[in-house]
C-alpha cells in the first residue's frame, strides 16, 4: 500500500460512498432506537414512578404506582413520567458541611434557644423517606419540591420546639436529649406524614454554644466530673474493703471447717480404736471365761466315775519320760509300776473299781 498518496479526502471519499449500502440498516435502528428513548421510561429499583397526562380523556396525575421496570410513556408532552426515590433520604442541618452526607440536602445548623435563655447551633440529620408518592407529588409538586416546600420549612421549627425545652446543661444528657430528638420526630411526622413523607430517625450529631459559654459549660462539667471521679473512688475503696472483709472471713471460715474436720477424724478415730479395744477386751474376757469354764468341766470330769483310771494313764505318760528310776519295792513305801491300785493309792486317790 502507497502510504505516502493517501489523504484525508481519499479516505472521506471511500467512506462516503460505502453509506448507501448501511442505509437500509442505520435508518430502521434509528427509528427503533427514538421510538424506545421517547416512548419508554425505565424506573430505578430505587424509584417510584407517578404518570402525569397532559393530553387525552382522563389528564391530570394518575394514582397508579409504577415500580421498577419499563413503562410505556406517549412522548412529546402527552404523558410525563416523575420518579421520586424509594430509598432512605438524608437532609442535613450543619454549619460543617464537610462532615455531612455527600448526598443529603444541606442547611445551616440549628440555631436554637434553651430553656434558661441561651443559644446553641446544633447539627441534626433527618432520615426520612417517600412512603407516598401520589400524596407527595399531589401536596408538594414534582422534582425536589418535597424538600424545598416539604422538609425544610418544617425542621428548624419543631427542633427549637421540641429541643428548646432543654436547659444548657441538659443538651450534655444523653438520654434527655434523645428523648427530646425522638419528640422533634414525632412533631415532624404529624407535619409531614399527611404529604407522603415518613421521618425514620432525628439524630442530634453535634451542638455548640458560644465559646465564653462552651468554656465555662465544660469547666464545670469537668469539676462535676472529678467530683464524681472522686464518689467512684470512694465507693470503689468501701468496696474494696467489704470484699477484703468477706474474704478474710470466707477464709477464716475455711479454717474453722477445716478444724472441725481434723477434730472429726480424731473423734470418730478414737472411736474406732475405743470400739476395738472394747470388742478385743470382750472377746478375750470370753475366751478367758471359756477357758475357766473349760478347766472347771475338766476339774468336774476328773472327780466323776472313771476319773481314776484317768489320772493313772496320766501318771503312766510321767513315767514314759524316764529311763531309769531307782525305787524301793517292797516294804511300806515300795513302789510297783505294774501295780496300778498301789499307784493310785499313793496318790490319795480312790481306789479304782472294776
Amino acid at each position: 500500500m502507497d502510504w505516502e498518496n493517501i489523504t484525508p479526502e481519499k479516505i472521506i471519499g471511500k467512506t462516503t460512498a460505502n453509506l448507501p449500502k448501511f442505509l437500509p440498516i442505520l435508518v430502521p435502528l434509528f427509528i427503533i432506537y427514538l421510538i424506545l428513548s421517547n416512548c419508554f421510561v425505565y424506573i430505578r429499583p430505587n424509584q417510584y414512578g407517578i404518570k402525569q397526562v397532559n393530553i387525552g380523556f382522563k389528564t391530570g396525575l394518575q394514582e397508579k404506582v409504577y415500580n421498577t421496570g419499563l413503562h410505556f410513556v406517549i412522548p412529546f408532552g402527552v404523558q410525563l413520567m416523575h420518579r421520586f426515590p424509594k430509598d432512605i433520604q438524608v437532609f442535613e442541618l450543619t454549619n460543617y458541611a464537610e462532615t455531612a452526607s455527600l448526598n443529603a440536602r444541606k442547611q445551616k445548623a440549628a440555631h436554637i434557644q434553651t430553656s434558661d435563655g441561651f443559644f446553641v447551633d446544633v447539627d441534626v440529620s433527618i432520615l426520612y423517606r417517600i412512603s407516598d408518592p401520589y400524596k407527595l407529588i399531589s401536596t408538594v409538586g414534582p422534582g425536589k419540591l418535597y424538600e424545598d416546600n416539604g422538609i425544610m420549612p418544617k425542621v428548624e421549627p419543631k427542633l427549637k420546639e421540641s429541643l428548646g425545652e432543654m436547659t444548657t446543661e441538659e443538651f450534655y444528657n444523653s438520654p434527655v436529649r434523645s428523648k427530646k430528638a425522638m419528640y422533634a420526630k414525632e412533631l415532624l411526622n404529624i407535619e409531614l406524614n399527611p404529604k407522603g413523607i415518613v421521618v425514620e430517625n432525628v439524630l442530634v450529631r453535634y451542638f455548640k454554644y458560644s465559646d465564653e459559654l462552651q468554656k465555662n459549660i465544660e469547666e464545670k462539667k469537668l469539676k462535676d466530673q472529678l467530683v464524681f471521679t472522686n464518689q467512684a473512688k470512694a465507693r470503689s475503696s468501701t468496696e474494696e474493703a467489704l470484699v477484703k472483709k468477706v474474704k478474710q472471713e470466707g477464709e477464716a471460715n475455711i479454717k474453722i471447717k477445716l478444724e472441725e474436720g481434723k477434730a472429726y477424724i480424731i473423734t470418730k478415730k478414737a472411736e474406732k480404736d475405743l470400739y476395738v479395744r472394747t470388742k478385743k477386751a470382750e472377746g478375750n474376757l470370753l475366751l478367758s471365761l471359756a477357758e475357766a469354764r473349760k478347766t472347771e468341766l475338766i476339774n468336774e470330769a476328773y472327780q466323776q466315775k472313771g476319773s481314776d483310771k484317768l489320772i493313772g494313764l496320766k501318771m503312766a505318760d510321767v513315767y514314759k519320760g524316764l529311763d531309769v528310776i531307782m525305787l524301793p519295792s517292797s516294804g511300806a513305801y515300795g513302789i510297783n509300776p505294774l501295780d496300778l491300785n498301789s499307784s493310785i493309792k499313793m496318790f490319795g486317790l480312790k481306789e479304782g473299781k472294776e
